[in-house]
This record gives C-alpha cells, structure tokens and sequence, in this order.
C-alpha cells in the first residue's frame, strides 16, 4: 500500500511537467526542450528532436525547485554556466540566408546586473557573434538611427550578421529590445524570434511592437562564427562573462520563428 501511494504522489507531481513537454512538442520545429531534471555535477540532456548535452562550468550547479510542481530547474550563480563545444549541436546552430529560430526560457531573475545572457551562440571576443537572447541591458539600439539609448529590465534578442562589432561602433547593436519589463523574483517566460529578416522579443508570449526597436532588421544572412553554444554567459571582453544570475526551466530551440499566439499558449501553460 505505501508503494502504490508513493506511485501516486509521483505521478500527481510529474505531471506538470509532463504538460509542458507536450504543449512545448505540440509546436512543430522543435529541436531540443532542456527540462533540468537531472542532479547537479552532471550533463543536462535535451529531448525533442535532439538529445544535446550541456556541460557544467564552474559547477556544480545546483538543482532547484522548478516553475512546474514536481519538475526541477537550475540556479546559475554568477561564474557558473553550461556549453555545448563547436561541433556537437549542428541543428541548432543557425547561420547563412535561411537561417530562422526560437530561443524560449522560463526565468526567474535574482539580481539587477546588467547584459545577462540566457543562451545562444555568441562570442565576443572572437567576433564570432550569431545569435543569443539577454536579459537588462543598460541600453536598447534604434534601428533607424543606429544609436543607442539608456534601458533597463527589458529582454533583448541580438542577432549579428557580421560576426564583429556593428560597422562604425566599438560593439554589436542589431539587437530587439521588449519594451516590457522583467520583473525579479517571478517566473517570466522570455523569447526571442528570428525570421530571417528580423529579431522579435517577447515577455510572456506578448509582443510589443515599437519601430526601430521591436521588430529590429538584420540586413544580412546570420553569421556563421563556428563557435560554441552557451546558457548563462557569453565570451566577451577576452573572457567570460555576462552571468545568467538567477534560475531557468524549459529552455527550448525551435528552427523558425513562433508566432505571438504559440508563445502565449506556452506562457499560459500551469503558471505558478
């Protein structure tokens, strides 16, 4: 009898996250859905179409309680985060004319430091910048004007088709900026979107659109910078940098661009 009442409980609190894998699966083109269940000091391995391993630096890193009951999450201190080395996640390294995607997080921000990364393929240093999403920059990009103004807790999905600096600026500005804000200490789910044309951001399955910021247009085709797929920091400045600072659930890649209305149906899933 107490075995079958721990099957149970088990089962009761699985099934949260058994939801979100589905309503995350039930969107076509998805590549890889991280659910980080697995005990810290180990590979976190992705379902969907790929079954992709992160690595831990500077781990462990811990296990938490995640946004669904009974799932997991993991809190990236600041110093800490996961890689995937060049070579070994080709379907989700996206690049040339007919490059799209998807990078889409639950997050729980735990500090107010700035250009914190959430994943992508970006290196500063080596100017070998794709793609990744950010959170708090200290400045969102005019498209229009190409110039900068100051910001704070919105989200950013930067994209480069160069690889190195914007050309006549010390640093990469193609980049969306959300207009809504992130708050701390709340499960938020962010997205960023690119369709080939253009970088979207959204809070919570909800885009704001503003000219020159939000869509932002890449005049080129991505950038292919052959380097590695991080989760909570980026290389940048010789070194890196960029710290998550906080917790996330359910990263998931998709190969093209959703739409507002298959975010939303992804942010409205079991909501703590």
């Amino acid at each position: 009898m107490k075995l079958f009442h721990t099957l149970i409980i088990s089962l009761v609190m699985s099934s949260g996250a058994l939801l979100a894998d589905e309503e995350a699966a039930a969107i076509s083109d998805l590549v890889c859905l991280w659910h980080f269940n697995e005990e810290a000091g180990g590979k976190r391995v992705s379902g969907g179409k790929e079954n992709y391993a992160l690595e831990e630096v500077n781990g462990p890193i811990k296990r938490v309680e995640g946004r669904e009951e009974g799932g997991h999450a993991v809190k990236i201190e600041a110093g800490q985060y996961f890689r995937i080395t060049d070579g070994d996640f080709e379907a989700i390294d996206f690049h040339g004319p007919d490059a799209q995607l998807s990078v889409v997080a639950w997050v729980r921000r735990r500090a107010a430091s700035h250009w914190q990364a959430v994943a992508g393929i970006w290196n500063e240093t080596q100017k070998k910048r794709q793609y990744c999403l950010f959170l708090n920059a200290t400045t969102r990009s005019d498209s229009r004007t190409m110039t900068r103004s100051a910001t704070k807790d919105e989200i950013h999905g930067h994209v480069s088709d160069v690889g190195g600096p914007t050309e006549g600026k010390p640093f990469c500005i193609t980049y969306s900026s959300s207009g809504t804000k992130v708050p701390l200490d709340e499960w938020t789910l962010v997205a960023m979107t690119f369709d080939g044309k253009a970088s979207r951001v959204y809070v919570n399955g909800t885009f704001v659109a503003e000219e020159g910021y939000n869509p932002y247009p890449l005049k080129g085709p991505m950038f292919n910078g052959d380097a590695e797929f991080t989760v909570g920091a980026v290389d940048r400045g010789g070194e890196i940098g960029n710290y998550l600072n906080g917790e996330i659930d359910e990263l998931a890649i998709y190969s093209r661009a959703l739409t507002e209305e298959e975010l939303q149906k992804l942010a409205a899933s079991s909501e703590k």
